[in-house]
């Protein structure tokens, strides 16, 4: 079951602890590894999110779990929706994936008990909140309480080898991970007082950018990384001779065929932050992340290397958008393989003729964050976004075969109800070209510049909330926004027949897999 063994020199390991989506490898140890093995440490990676629903969905269900119709199936066919997730078939009609998505789900739900809610993509527990670090505490304070502790109290020990003292480094990017990571850590700190815990990732990054952070967590863990962490990793190594950070990832010790999708997904990421880097609202310029690129030549050289190693079914590019840079490298280095992920709306992409070669090198789908369809909204949030280029961009993505998942914001301090209209008018204006659609209600993050101007209060009790409520100027306040989305935007047959083909849970993650199918079916690619 376990793609990582014992090793007898282990120096450290990483995890990626539950629980967020299944459908592909972390790329964020797989990126810490591979500065690690440059400079001769060699990390043990575990996933404990793919390994840790594996055990889940192995163990008997819970008695009286079964109590209705419904459940009692979702619990029989757990294994075989498991499966179904990673075969092709599936992915060749959309309510027979929905089915086996919300069935496997639902199974996974009724695994735990009525303390704790659990899903391919969801943790919650109980009373705790991960947006408090006094609750935090108390999940390391009684790990057994935890769903995963039958997993994980088995699992740590056999990596851990007392003799090495290792240091073991926690990678937490979503809110659904803080609790797991910290009775993991709890448990840790009970059996192995000898090891070094680290804690990083971009939730915790968040975290400790917030202008009011005082560390809560002080005799609990050792080290906390705010943002890149290969540099701190190989400082808290003691590692004299530092030569280069930026190395090619190494996914050589991650179970790359249990991911849930019909094929191997490489996520890879050719920067950091984001290069426009000037939204209103954005967290990236809250938090005063740069924008720290790759070069192109180096890019196309990792990418060389992994697909060569790994034989993914398709990339998925990380970054907050594809510079134009690397978009003009792909076209005339085709990676071989197809591949997918954000871009900025720009003149670039109404060229004709280059979006055509793009689908030729493998451009499967594009994400592109539009926001909001009225031109006012996109000036007053500096978007750098004309409208009008993003019509044409959507028609000549179309006309070229690649695929569009257009996000959408509502509630930012610009929009009202009427420019939210604006918004649905051009969606139904381009219902033939938009394949996807993500619709996000606005959190203004709680250490951007821009509170200053709103008057302010606690959106979620906890000291280490993300983001703070505001009194919007135009009373276009959360309820509305949900109202109006409820009852007239998802409600316009235009839309609802988009919204009908996204893909539950998994979203923009498993999007490109039925547009292979299709390609496939009608001889595209």
């Amino acid at each position: 079951m376990y793609a990582s063994r014992r090793h007898k020199h282990l120096f450290m390991i990483l995890i990626y602890p539950p629980v967020a989506k299944p459908g592909e490898p972390p790329a964020g140890i797989a990126k810490l590894a591979g500065a690690l093995i440059k400079h001769g440490i060699h990390p043990l990676l575990l996933d404990a999110n793919i390994e840790g629903l594996r055990h889940m969905i192995n163990r008997p269900p819970l008695s009286g779990a079964s109590s209705d119709r419904w459940t009692r199936r979702a619990l029989r066919t757990l294994t075989d929706n498991y499966d179904a997730l990673r075969n092709w078939h599936t992915y060749s009609h959309i309510d027979r994936y929905k089915r086996a998505v919300t069935d496997l789900n639902h199974g996974i739900e009724k695994l735990c008990d009525h303390h704790a809610t659990l899903g391919l993509a969801n943790f919650q527990q109980g009373k705790l909140s991960p947006l408090r670090s006094a609750d935090l505490i108390r999940a390391a304070e009684h790990p057994e309480r935890n769903p995963f502790y039958p997993y994980f109290s088995m699992r740590i020990p056999e990596l851990v080898d007392s003799s090495v003292s290792p240091l073991i480094g926690f990678s937490i990017n979503y809110l659904s991970q803080a609790l797991c990571s910290f009775a993991m850590i709890g448990f840790i700190r009970q059996n192995f007082h000898e090891i070094t815990i680290i804690l990083g990732g971009g939730l915790v990054t968040s975290w400790m950018n917030n202008p009011d952070w005082q560390n809560p967590f002080n005799g609990l863990v050792d080290h906390l990384i705010n943002g890149q962490g290969e540099q701190a990793l190989l400082t808290i190594m003691k590692i004299s001779a530092i030569k280069e950070t930026d190395c090619t990832p190494d996914y050589s010790s991650l179970p790359l065929n249990d991911y849930l999708a019909p094929g191997h997904i490489l996520p890879y990421s050719a920067s950091r932050g984001c290069y426009w880097n000037r939204c209103s609202f954005c967290p990236e310029k809250a938090e005063g992340n740069p924008y720290v690129p790759a070069s192109a030549e180096r890019v196309m050289q990792d990418l060389d290397t992994l697909i060569t190693m790994t034989g993914p079914t398709i990339v998925h590019l990380l970054d907050n958008a594809i510079s134009p840079a690397i978009l003009k490298r792909l076209a005339v280095h085709p990676p071989g393989v197809p591949w997918y992920g954000f871009a900025r709306i720009s003149t670039l992409l109404t060229d004709m003729e280059f979006c055509i070669t793009l689908k030729k090198a493998g451009c499967v789908m594009l994400k592109l964050g539009l926001e909001s369809g009225d031109q006012g909204v996109l000036d007053r949030m500096h978007k750098g976004i004309d409208i009008e280029t993003a019509s044409v961009v959507l028609r000549t993505l179309k006309k070229a075969g690649i695929a569009i998942y257009v996000y959408l914001l509502f509630g930012t301090p610009p929009e009202t109800l009427y420019e939210a209209r604006n918004t649905l008018d051009f969606v139904v204006r381009h219902k033939d070209e938009i394949g996807f659609l993500n619709l996000a209600l606005f959190n203004m993050p709680v250490c951007s510049q821009e509170t200053g101007n709103y008057e302010t209060s606690s959106f979620y009790e906890g000291d280490l909330s993300l983001y703070t409520d505001f009194r919007h100027p135009g009373g276009w306040d959360r309820r509305r926004v949900r109202d109006f989305l409820d009852k007239e935007f998802r409600k316009h047959r235009a839309v609802s027949e988009i919204l009908r083909k996204d893909p539950p849970v998994f979203t923009s993650n498993h999007a490109p897999f039925f547009i292979l199918n299709a390609d496939s079916i009608h001889g595209e690619n």
